[in-house]
């Protein structure tokens, strides 16, 4: 109940990705089959499962409160507490931590990373951070670095003696990417660059948990073009890399201090200044020369942030998780108030009224309604690279990039939605801090404004991912929804399959008005591009939950009363979510088809 107790629950991650998501394909292709069997997933869960509970989850009570701490200088200027060196060192060596970024031969799947890291961020959303964006930063070096920078950065950023971070924004260039002052500056020695400039909210920017840091960091050489397109991409350590591996002086780069924030108080947000003293270096990712002003850093930076998208959505997903079954675990002994059915019998425990069982299926459909849609997008990340043919590869490819903005946005916007309803089920103890979920409700705020705001994803959605390849895929992609309601009826479910083909025409009538204002009023399809992401997350959700009920259902008559209460559950669960969450897309139809301009049309001067 409290913060560092350890209450996550496996059986549904292991029913989805051993009995759901069809992992068996992946793992019969040349680059899994000779290493990994489905069984070997176990062991994994098992280990990390562990370290949550053993290690992970009591550490976080120190995340909130001390938190870390800036203390200034140039060795480690932030300090984080005690505990976490012991969880940064056990996960570092059960290489449960940035090992995964790891793609070469015997890779582990991403696929069941997912459950790992999912599990990590609902032990502690601030520590998993001091290892999670290493992984990234080894993914845009494993493809774009030179050989001799691969050699030089990635061994240690694997083993996680160095930390890696992702250098964007800057105090003037927030969403506005394009916006950069950060200056890099040739040197006599090829690919070698002077930097200079300032960049803010750079997630394990500074911490005392590795001896030294990587920080990839985007910047613009002399006579750069206006915009993205005159970005490049530079590898700036915090300590000087030599040639042969070690490392050398401070390289100039200055933690100014860290952000006090709502939620995730472990995780240290510094500003950063390179170049303070005029003598701060880095290498142009690639060293790919920079013709007519164009740069290649934002095509490397969006493997970085492609990848930090998908983590957002699991890191949203654990605190769903650990805030659900926090509250469920309250409501199970917590005894309040007569039954509705008895006013004069006995009280009763909570999770016996109506409205606390509708909260606890809401965010149990919720949990897993997004566990589905990320897991099922880690594995059409794998797929997309792994897949024997090209066709598939880019199949899967386009069937990534549609899902990975709802991945982000969809999960971190329910993710308030749900640990709200913990916090209610725990009545007036869940506004307190001695029980999980108000600490979980502050850490989640964050996920939808990193890696780009949700509205930047919803206008991703409804922009790129409606229109790429002349929209070929997105076309792919309804109709394999189309297809599942068509197809997968059966009598069990016909009220939740007719529930399903009421919603595909109501989302298909919102797409072809999103297609009108394309070309016609831009600024509603501004308006209502939230909407739209909304409404197409909960048809894909709704897909993919009734697609394990009906697993769940045959299971059920296979094995009678083996695990029958968790199928029944699943059953139930798919059941919530189409009949409760997938009917709030009539009303974004309905509010979207009226045509309503007020929110466009009203003065400034009449807000107030």
């Amino acid at each position: 109940m409290a913060h560092n107790t350890w209450l996550y629950q496996t059986r549904d991650i292991a029913f989805q990705i051993k009995e759901w998501l069809g992992v068996e394909k992946l793992l019969s292709l040349d680059a899994y089959k000779d290493y990994y069997g489905m069984d070997d997933i176990d062991s994994f869960l098992d280990v990390n499962f562990k370290v949550c509970r053993d290690v992970m989850c009591p550490a976080n009570k120190d995340a909130d409160e001390p938190g870390a701490k800036f203390v200034g200088g140039n060795e480690h200027a932030v300090v984080t507490p005690d505990s976490f060196k012991n969880v940064y060192k056990t996960v570092m060596d059960a290489e449960l931590g940035p090992q995964f970024g790891y793609r070469g031969e015997g890779k582990i799947p991403l696929c069941w990373y997912a459950p790992i890291l999912e599990m990590q961020s609902a032990a502690s959303p601030s520590i998993v951070m001091f290892w999670c964006l290493t992984q990234g930063a080894i993914t845009v070096l494993h493809e774009f670095a030179t050989q001799k920078q691969q050699d030089l950065f990635i061994p240690k950023l694997r083993t996680g003696e160095w930390g890696g971070t992702m250098g964007l924004t800057e105090p003037g260039a927030g969403s506005e990417v394009g916006a950069v002052k950060s200056k890099a500056f040739p040197t006599d020695t090829p690919g070698k660059y002077k930097l200079t400039g300032t960049k803010c909210f750079i997630s394990s920017g500074d911490h005392d948990l590795t001896e030294n840091i990587i920080h990839l960091m985007l910047a613009k050489t002399p006579g750069a073009k206006e915009g993205t397109a005159g970005i490049s991409l530079f590898i700036v350590p915090k300590f000087w890399v030599n040639d042969d591996g070690s490392m050398g002086a401070w390289n100039d780069v200055t933690t100014m201090g860290i952000e006090h924030k709502l939620g995730i108080h472990g995780s240290t947000t510094a500003t950063l200044s390179m170049g303070e003293n005029d003598n701060c270096y880095g290498w142009m990712v690639g060293e790919a020369e920079v013709v007519d002003g164009r740069g290649i850093g934002m095509k490397q930076m969006f493997a970085y942030m492609n990848e930090e998208r998908l983590n957002t959505g699991l890191f949203s997903l654990g605190c769903i998780g650990s805030a659900y079954y926090s509250a469920l675990d309250y409501t199970k002994i917590r005894v309040q108030s007569k039954h509705s059915t008895n006013p004069k019998g006995p009280s009763v425990r909570i999770i016996e009224h109506e409205d606390v069982r509708r909260m606890l299926l809401s965010q149990k459909s919720i949990l897993e309604a997004c566990r589905a849609l990320i897991y099922q997008s880690y594995l059409y990340r794998d797929l997309a690279v792994d897949a024997a043919t090209k066709e598939e590869r880019d199949y899967y490819d386009d069937m990534f990039a549609i899902n990975n903005p709802l991945c982000k946005a969809y999960t971190s916007d329910m993710a308030r939605l749900a640990t709200s309803d913990a916090i209610n089920c725990h009545g007036g103890y869940g506004f307190t801090e001695e029980y999980a979920p108000a600490e979980l409700y502050r850490d989640v705020v964050i996920y939808g404004i990193w890696e780009g705001t949700n509205f930047i994803q919803a206008q991703d959605y409804t922009g790129r991912k409606f229109t790429m390849k002349d929209s070929a895929p997105f076309r792919k992609w309804v109709a394999q929804i189309d297809e599942f309601v068509a197809n997968k009826k059966t009598d069990e479910f016909a009220a939740e399959f007719a529930m399903m083909a009421d919603a595909m025409a109501a989302f298909k009538d919102i797409v072809d008005m999103n297609a009108a204002w394309t070309t016609g009023d831009k600024q509603m399809k501004q308006l209502y591009a939230t909407r739209t992401m909304h409404a197409g997350a909960r048809v894909y959700c709704g897909k993919l939950l009734l697609d394990q009920a009906l697993l769940a259902a045959a299971k059920l008559k296979e094995q009678g009363d083996v695990d029958a209460d968790f199928y029944k559950g699943k059953i139930a669960t798919a059941r919530f979510y189409v009949m409760n969450h997938v009917p709030d897309i009539f009303g974004y139809e309905k509010s979207m088809k009226c045509g309503d301009r007020s929110a466009i049309d009203i003065p400034e001067a009449s807000f107030m």
